[in-house]
């Protein structure tokens, strides 16, 4: 069976959707069968990336690696068949989950068997997993982890197995250092509580921003005639290198 890999939680902006396709393509690009469907079904910025990519293919006549996508179905439960059209055909398939709780993305987490949760490094952020005194003391669980902690219920009654959750520490800056350690310091004393392990994601940077209308990611650069690679170029890759070497993939050796 496939190896599902779901990215979410309940909050916009921390960078799913970047995280999402960097990851499918990185795989795609390592030799995997890798799909993806995108349950944001009114911004839908994981979907328009890859059509972007798409469209940029067949505009300049580059083969790149594309993860297949596939498209939710209809009715009470249009998750299943969506997966069941890709499953024959994929190692690894990924689920873009919106920014906001959704009976899909309730789903989605039942279903996965990695849980990515990209994060910005900041207390606004950290809100959606524990509630914090005002001292910064973690007092408990917040809306997002006890949903995670319902999808893990669910898939132990029903035998799935137990779902890796990795924590990502998104947009981490030079600044600010002591806002930076309070923040890991929470992390680190939430993660032993609630079970779920801490890596850093993506830095701040305005490559991805410049990425996503033409659907490229940081590994497509040399292939699209872009020999001069700049320093925070290089930084991004090695993040994207180290990201995945965290999640731990079954079959997966890093080779990019």
């Amino acid at each position: 069976m496939a190896h599902i890999i779901v990215v979410g939680n309940e909050k916009g902006g921390s960078g799913k959707s970047t995280t999402t396709m960097h990851v499918a393509t990185a795989l795609a690009r390592m030799g995997h069968r890798v799909g993806g469907l995108d349950l944001d079904v009114r911004q839908r910025s994981f979907g328009r990336y890859l059509e972007n990519r798409g469209a940029f293919c067949d505009r300049s006549g580059v083969d790149l690696p594309m993860p297949v996508i596939a498209r939710l179905g209809e009715g009470p439960d249009p998750l299943t068949p969506a997966l069941q059209q890709l499953e024959p055909q994929c190692d690894f398939i990924l689920l873009d989950c919106p920014g906001s709780h959704t009976l899909l993305s309730q789903m989605a987490h039942t279903l996965a068997d990695t849980l990515i949760t990209p994060l910005n490094d900041s207390f606004v952020d950290f809100d959606l997993l524990a509630r914090l005194s005002p001292d910064g003391d973690v007092l408990g669980p917040s809306i997002y982890a006890e949903m995670v902690w319902s999808a893990r219920q669910m898939r132990a009654q029903a035998g799935a197995g137990a779902i890796d959750w990795l924590v990502l520490r998104n947009r981490l800056g030079t600044q600010q250092m002591h806002n930076k350690r309070k923040v890991g310091g929470a992390l680190a004393s939430l993660s032993r509580r609630i079970g779920f392990r801490v890596a850093p994601g993506f830095s701040e940077r305005v490559i991805f921003r410049e990425l996503f209308p033409r659907g490229l990611t940081l590994l497509d650069l040399k292939d699209v005639g872009t020999e001069a690679m700049s320093m925070s170029h290089i930084a991004a890759r090695q993040e994207l290198r180290d990201l995945v070497a965290e999640l731990n993939l079954p079959g997966v050796t890093v080779s990019f």
